[in-house]
């Protein structure tokens, strides 16, 4: 059978969208401008969550994840996009389109289970606050990363199985602007009514359950809120799922309106414009509505900014917190108990370090302590910097 397929259809022509005319460069301007952005912004917060100490939580964590999967899906789509754009049709080899439609659906099955992990997070937080770095520990998320990927990968095997076991003839010309499971299956010249059902049961564990979940977790959530007795309190936890919940609805809303509502040819054109939305609309989007709103990520990019101009050391987070560590080393009680002050002081040596660049930058050199775990040495290092301040 695969053998059948290499032979008969060796290349698959992507049409695009036809008939653009004079809005040719202004579309691809626009798309253009649109992977841009999407990268950048999506690059931006992969690095912040890792190089920040601000940013350690278990909701930064995925927002990670989901910025790696948000620039895997548009590195996959738009330049192809791209291509359509400006040469009418792009020409892929099968094995090649179907490399793209499997990092494609693996991508959209691995949002699907973050999406509802990242509602259950946000009910935990809600809820159990003072649980909820215990039940939300680091080692819980990886292995619920690690669980999403591979779930997502072997759903996505199946998919592709079942795509192979179709017969390709003559027809290669697909009206689409990248291989989709959908033309993929109008393009074939075998009975696909099994396959959809196929696929229908198949969209259960990946987009229905996880659908079922978000709403059971929204639901305990609003329970959540209502017990709240301050307006403010209300708000401010409200305001910690409001961003998830409208991305949520704009991501299941075509998933569903494309996969799960019967496709007909007259529809194309409106698949083709819905599948626009989540695979270069959505991946935009997605950073500035949960992570560049948000006043953590803003302070770390600010930190971030810090080491590429030549500020003042004295603008800095350490220089603002050395005057009361001192004051709070130097006192007649702590200078007791240096050797036991000094492993809380070390969080001030890790900002030293931080902002060393600084005082490079600006001329200054400071002494850092690589190795050094005693009081008193960590307290004239402290006493040096701030006369230098």
């Amino acid at each position: 059978m695969n053998e059948k397929n290499q032979t008969l259809v060796s290349e698959i022509v992507l049409l695009g969208f036809q008939n653009l005319h004079n809005f040719k460069i202004p579309l691809f301007s626009l798309f253009l401008l649109i992977y841009i952005m999407t990268v950048w912004e999506n690059v931006l917060i992969i690095v912040l969550v890792s190089s920040s100490r601000n940013l350690q939580s278990p909701m930064y964590f995925f927002l990670q994840q989901l910025s790696v999967c948000d620039f895997l899906e548009s590195t996959i789509i738009v330049p192809i996009l791209l291509k359509t754009i400006i040469y009418d049709k792009v020409i892929l080899s099968s094995v090649g389109c179907m490399i793209q439609f499997f990092f494609f659906s693996a991508s959209e099955s691995f949002e699907c289970f973050l999406l509802a992990v990242m509602s259950y997070d946000r009910y935990v937080a809600i809820s159990s606050p003072l649980r909820y770095s215990s039940i939300m520990s680091h080692r819980v998320c990886v292995t619920l990363i690690v669980l999403i990927w591979l779930s997502s990968f072997s759903v996505t095997l199946i998919y592709h199985n079942i795509i192979w076991t179709l017969d390709f003839c003559d027809q290669n010309t697909m009206n689409h602007f990248f291989c989709d499971l959908f033309p993929l299956l109008e393009l074939s010249c075998s009975e696909t009514f099994f396959v959809q059902i196929e696929v229908v049961i198949l969209s259960v564990p990946v987009v229905i359950i996880p659908f079922i979940l978000i709403i059971i977790s929204y639901t305990c959530i609003a329970h959540e809120i209502l017990k709240i007795v301050s307006n403010t309190g209300r708000q401010k936890a409200f305001s910690t799922c409001s961003s998830h919940l409208a991305v949520v609805s704009i991501f299941y809303g075509t998933i569903i309106a494309i996969y799960l509502v019967p496709p007909r040819k007259e529809s194309q054109a409106i698949s083709k414009v819905l599948s626009l939305l989540y695979t270069t609309v959505i991946p935009m989007v997605n950073p500035v509505i949960y992570s560049l709103r948000n006043k953590d990520m803003n302070d770390a990019l600010k930190n971030l900014k810090v080491f590429q101009l030549p500020l003042p050391y004295g603008d800095s987070q350490a220089a603002l917190q050395l005057p009361a560590a001192l004051s709070l080393f130097s006192s007649s009680t702590c200078r007791l108990h240096k050797k036991t002050q000094a492993q809380s002081l070390l969080h001030y040596r890790e900002l030293l370090q931080e902002d060393g660049s600084v005082f490079e930058s600006s001329g200054w050199r400071i002494q850092r302590m690589e190795d050094s775990e005693d009081g008193d040495s960590i307290y004239q290092h402290l006493k040096h910097v701030s006369h230098v301040v």
